[in-house]
């Protein structure tokens, strides 16, 4: 016969409050009947301390065994598609192809659906002509301060410098072509009848009576009659010019043994006087006195708070004209439909013929794709195991709909944006499942996670762990002699060892013990444990300091005798 007796055991550890609060959340059914058990045991260390009444206890010996001990947490939750995507339309009008079906495979960027977009062609027809109109008002604009030549050839000159205000129509510069010089002479008419465009002729100059070799330009269609009753007709012969002829100087011509009738004064082939398009002050000059210029060339710059408005109108008119171009565009590209993702059509809700976005403000849905390479599945974590599931933690699936399959996933993320309901706060947790075979998105599935794990390790009973760290081993085990100062029964005494991984039979020994060891354990409370589910002795994490729950906890001080 073995009396309690209640003593602070050395290293006896409280269980925390976040664990005590955790255990009575989830084994409150458990709890009510240990603290029943309580009671009863309360009661009776009471009677054997006042009338040592018999009792015994009945113990289970077990040796340490080495095995593979697997920490695992469940949890349900329902399987999705990896992505899923409802195609909506943007625009109203009629469905002309709709070339799918649902079951179909579709990769991303396929086209779903057309719709009739005549409407969105003018739309961007008118303003690709708007963007245009805009684009040559702004050239003309940015233009405006620039005083350009029409014609190419050499700046004679420029009246206007660098800081100047000039008014509109003042003149600023003259170029001319000065490269060919034209003569123009009167011809007999018979003669000049017979002369043809490009024909040869011979220039002789008036005083120098230099000969140049020029050629005929032009003849006059029409027979005028000179001085001396003789018709005759205006012969113009281009001259090329070496850079000595002018417009001062005179001269006579003959084509093909004909001489005109008389001299005249060379000509410019052309030449234009510029003048400033607006009041200004000149800003730069582009080009020197005696510069060769093609036309459009820039002869000086002015500027002008009327020209900088106008320019600035112009290029605010331009972007909102691309603007309104690249809205178009977009627009009529909204009436081509593509698949947003690759994947599989599961719902096909319009079909050719029918007009979309006639009825409701907001696009119906035309179909739905999802993608099956992989599923997924998240669960609500509780707040205390949180911490032990980490991204790459494999889990056992198992579906409602197929109970005899497991399917293998993987944990992909373990959020930190936690939801508190009734003061308790869970986690999402996300599992992909790669290889899901008869698997389909929606079906409630229930996830197990190792959480953690260990091979061939030494191990006892659950319930054999008492006191916080505290197991009961017969008094000739090897492990003995490491005896803990804490009453026992008889033929016992009490070691404290180092524990790791548990499931919910057996607790790995890191320390403490050895495989030569007995240990023991008391039957009634293991059995208790089993009953309630809990898988663990003592009634609450760590144990009771001193034994403190009679009969249970693992053969607590005054048990009965072996």
């Amino acid at each position: 016969m073995f009396r309690n007796k209640p003593q602070q055991g050395e290293g006896a550890q409280p269980a925390s409050p976040g664990r005590a609060r955790a255990f009575l959340r989830r084994r409150w059914p458990a709890v009510v009947l240990v603290c029943a058990a309580l009671a009863a045991a309360g009661v009776w260390a009471g009677q054997l301390r006042a009338s040592e009444v018999s009792g015994t206890v009945s113990y289970i010996e077990v040796t340490p065994a080495r095995r593979s001990i697997t920490n695992i947490y469940s949890e349900s939750g329902t399987l999705s598609a990896a992505e899923s995507y409802q195609v909506k339309s943007l625009v109203r009008g009629d469905v002309l192809t709709a070339d799918f079906e649902e079951g179909d495979t579709v990769a991303e960027g396929d086209v779903l659906f057309t719709i009739d977009s005549a409407d969105a062609v003018n739309s961007v027809e008118r303003a690709q002509l708007t963007l245009s109109q805009a684009q040559r008002d702004y050239e003309d604009a940015a233009g405006a301060g620039l005083v350009r030549s029409d014609i190419a050839g050499t700046v004679v000159s420029i009246s206007a410098a660098p800081g100047e205000v000039v008014a509109a129509g003042q003149e600023v510069a003259a170029v001319r072509d000065d490269s060919v010089l034209l003569l123009t002479v009167a011809f007999p008419a018979a003669d000049a009848a017979g002369f043809a465009v490009g024909q040869p002729a011979e220039v002789t100059l008036d005083g120098t009576y230099e000969r140049l070799t020029g050629a005929v330009r032009s003849v006059s269609g029409a027979d005028t009659q000179s001085g001396g009753s003789m018709l005759v007709r205006q012969v113009t012969i281009a001259v090329p010019n070496a850079g000595a002829l002018t417009a001062s100087q005179a001269a006579t011509a003959s084509v093909n043994g004909v001489s005109a009738l008389g001299s005249a004064r060379l000509a410019y082939q052309n030449a234009q006087t510029l003048t400033a398009p607006a009041d200004g002050v000149v800003a730069a000059l582009c080009v020197s006195e005696g510069s060769r210029v093609w036309a459009g060339s820039a002869i000086l710059e002015l500027t002008s708070d009327s020209l900088t408005r106008q320019l600035e109108a112009a290029a605010d008119s331009l972007r909102s004209a691309e603007l309104s171009m690249a809205d178009a565009e977009n627009t009529l590209d909204d009436y081509t439909i593509t698949a947003p993702i690759s994947g599989t059509v599961i719902y096909k809700g319009v079909q050719a013929g029918e007009t979309i976005g006639a009825d409701t403000s907001a696009s119906e849905v035309l179909c739905i794709i999802h993608d099956l390479d992989y599923l997924e599945m998240e669960i609500a974590v509780d707040e205390l195991d949180i911490l032990t599931i980490q991204e790459g933690q494999q889990a056992a699936i198992v579906a409602d709909a197929l109970e005899d399959e497991t399917f293998t996933g993987v944990v992909t993320n373990v959020s930190s944006n936690g939801t508190t309901t009734g003061g308790t706060t869970t986690y999402p947790v996300t599992i992909r499942i790669d290889d899901y075979g008869a698997l389909m998105p929606g079906m409630n599935a229930t996830a197990s996670i190792v959480v953690e794990s260990a091979e061939d390790a030494l191990s006892i009973p659950n319930g054999a762990v008492v006191r916080g760290g505290y197991v009961l081993v017969t008094a000739d085990s090897p492990s003995a002699a490491n005896a803990a100062d804490l009453a026992a029964p008889d033929g016992y005494v009490y070691v404290r060892v180092e524990t790791g991984v548990s499931d919910d039979d057996y607790i790995e020994v890191t320390g403490g013990l050895t495989e030569a060891d007995t240990v023991a354990y008391d039957a009634d409370a293991a059995a208790l444990a089993l009953s309630d589910g809990s898988g663990m002795m003592g009634g609450m994490p760590g144990g009771m300091p001193g034994g403190g729950m009679g009969g249970m906890g693992g053969g607590a001080p005054g048990g009965g005798p072996r």
